[in-house]
């Protein structure tokens, strides 16, 4: 007879070993879902942090495209308008200038025609105030301006100085963006400079500015364009200024302007862009007239110095017995005049005016057009071959 033998033991093992397995089983399925549920709810925020990263990312890549030049252009942008006027000019037929024409024809009065023309300015005060250069808007008829947020408005010239080639206008607005100056006796030679404006119109396009960046060139040039203008203590940079650009704002990194965009080298006749050689008017010159133009809505230089002057050439020289041809000989010496008063003689050499050196005609004509009325000239003239100071006051013309 068979006898069935448990062993107590190796049930217990077996039975030990199911319940393990069922336990892990059951642990791995709770760990699953624990596992799966976990995922499923974190992955939305994995997803946001990933959006917050790259957002971050985006934020920073714009934090670093912003330079200095950037941030100055932001602050002054707003500020600049886009200046059209008309003016009225007499205009005389070419043919009149030959006798022969005129001998079968007569005598033909000038037409007058209308003159379409353009430039740049920037707001200086919040009630409408506006800068820009006298060959701009000085003889214009009717003048508008556009601001950048497009509105296009009627201007009134305040005031004019043809010799600083400076003009003040005045909208009718109030609560405006306005410049902040800088100080044009602290500029330093090599630092960059954003020159802004309406170079060939392009301020029409989407009423915002046109931006040219550079370095400052030069420093206190004297240029000679125009013999009734005096373009001196001049700030040559090679920002490109172009047609249109006359009136704008040169300004610094920091954003403050500190010249008046005026004259452009082309490099020919034909040409009208830039190559890299443009003159401003320095701010604190500017500032010098603001003032006055505002007060009185011209700059007092109704004076007569009553003498004439010649350049020296190798012939006069050797007359005069001068070492050099630097400086000016006078011609003539009106009688009663100022300059009479004062003691200047004809054949006077005159080499500096108010301290400037002065090398040819131009330099005088330069340093005697920008005085005013009141304002003191003084000479260091040769006579004799011997220094002499003589100094006049400018006095109005009766």
């Amino acid at each position: 007879m068979s006898t069935l033998s448990i062993n107590a033991n190796s049930v217990k093992v077996k039975v030990t070993a199911a319940v393990v397995a069922v336990l892990l089983l059951i642990t791995g399925v709770i760990a699953g879902g624990v596992l799966f549920t976990k995922f499923f709810k974190q992955s939305p925020n994995n997803l946001n942090t990933a959006s917050f990263d790259k957002t971050q990312k985006n934020e920073q890549i714009s934090q670093d495209r912003q330079t200095a030049i950037t941030r100055a252009i932001e602050k002054v942008s707003n500020t600049i308008v886009g200046i059209n006027v008309e003016e009225v000019r007499e205009v005389r037929d070419p043919f009149m200038n030959d006798p022969f024409f005129r001998q079968f024809f007569g005598e033909m009065a000038p037409q007058r025609q209308t003159i379409r023309g353009l430039g740049s300015g920037f707001i200086v005060s919040e009630d409408g105030y506006i800068l820009t250069n006298d060959h701009v808007a000085g003889n214009a008829t009717k003048i508008s301006v556009t601001l950048t947020t497009g509105e296009t408005v009627e201007a009134k010239l305040i005031g004019s100085d043809p010799v600083s080639d400076v003009a003040l206008l005045k909208i009718n607005k109030s609560g405006l963006p306005s410049v902040k100056f800088g100080n044009s006796d602290n500029i330093i030679i090599g630092e960059w400079v954003i020159a802004l404006g309406n170079p060939f119109g392009l301020f029409e396009i989407n009423d915002k500015p046109t931006v040219t960046v550079g370095v400052v060139s030069a420093l206190n040039m004297k240029v000679t364009a125009d013999q009734k203008r005096a373009y001196k203590d001049m700030i040559q940079t090679d920002a490109s200024i172009n047609s249109g650009n006359s009136g704008g704002p040169l300004i610094n990194a920091d954003g403050e302007v500190i010249g008046m965009n005026t004259i452009i080298y082309t490099g020919g006749q034909f040409s009208q862009g830039s190559i890299g050689v443009g003159f401003s008017i320095s701010i604190n010159r500017v500032k010098t007239i603001l003032d006055e133009l505002k007060s009185s809505g011209k700059i007092d230089r109704n004076y007569n110095v009553g003498f004439r002057i010649q350049g020296i050439d190798d012939q006069i020289a050797k007359y005069l017995g001068l070492n050099d041809k630097n400086g000016v000989v006078v011609t003539q010496v009106q009688r009663g005049s100022i300059s009479d008063d004062a003691g200047l003689k004809p054949e006077d050499v005159i080499i500096s005016a108010n301290g400037i050196l002065i090398r040819n005609e131009q330099d005088l004509i330069t340093e005697v057009n920008d005085l005013r009325v009141g304002d003191l000239l003084k000479l260091k003239v040769i006579r004799g071959g011997s220094e002499k100071e003589i100094e006049m006051k400018l006095t109005a013309n009766k």
